[in-house]
């Protein structure tokens, strides 16, 4: 389970995440959701340790990582996937180089080692016979199921997730939707997925957390969401929805 105890962060005077306190359940698929700038992807860099606190605690179990010094973060680093926006594939490297990337930093495997790893995440998301093609070579789907490969290599406990949908059609997105929940019930990992779209909750959300102007407003499950009385969220749904409907 990761927590979150009361987190502050602020820019320039400008505060960004104001007092936010929730909770990840372990083994399971959390949304974070909210438009943007709300706070979301903030909230996640601090979680992973890419920003500091200015004032609160992030738990990963009984540990308290915002305490830990740099050099001792490693050991949970080791245990977090991370898939980024853009998909942040190095696009000098091949797909197979770039999941080998974090077998190269962490591990002392063999190359044969390695290369038999990198062929069952690639496999696992579906990506055969583009080993040697680089990421200009792939589609946006395709660029999104290698990030998510390179992501799992390292068997990682914890997986972070930020917009995965972003940039791609809605049948593609659904397929990623449905990968991420697939790899995280089969991994038993802690999912977090920052997203702003609804299709994401009602498919893959087992907990949701909604966050506006840097504060939680709410948080519950994707069949309690319709029914909540947070007016923010439900302006928040509706212009999802009202959106969906204007780009059909």
């Amino acid at each position: 389970m990761i927590r979150v105890i009361k987190a502050n962060k602020s820019f320039n005077g400008v505060k960004v995440l104001d007092n936010v306190s929730t909770e990840f359940d372990a083994g399971k698929t959390n949304l974070v959701i909210g438009r943007s700038g709300s706070g979301k992807t903030v909230l996640l860099k601090l979680i992973v340790g890419l920003l500091e606190v200015d004032s609160g605690e992030i738990w990963y179990d009984k540990v308290r990582f915002d305490a830990l010094e740099f050099k001792k973060r490693k050991a949970i680093r080791m245990e977090i996937g991370m898939l980024f926006q853009g998909s942040a594939l190095f696009d000098s490297m091949t797909v197979e180089e770039n999941v080998m990337f974090k077998l190269n930093m962490f591990t002392g495997m063999s190359q044969s080692e390695k290369r038999k790893r990198v062929d069952f995440c690639l496999q696992r998301v579906d990506i055969r016979d583009a080993n040697k093609m680089l990421p200009s070579e792939l589609s946006g789907g395709m660029r999104k199921r290698v990030a998510i490969a390179r992501a799992i290599v390292l068997n990682p406990r914890y997986l972070f997730c930020d917009e995965p949908n972003s940039g791609l059609d809605p049948e593609t997105a659904i397929l990623i939707d449905k990968l991420i929940k697939d790899i995280t019930e089969e991994f038993k990992m802690t999912t977090v997925v920052n997203t702003h779209d609804m299709n994401s909750v009602m498919e893959i959300g087992e907990k949701v957390i909604y966050i506006s102007g840097g504060q939680k407003y709410w948080e519950g499950t994707s069949t309690e969401i319709l029914k909540s009385d947070c007016q923010p969220l439900n302006d928040f749904i509706f212009a999802s929805n009202l959106a969906r409907k204007l780009k059909s």
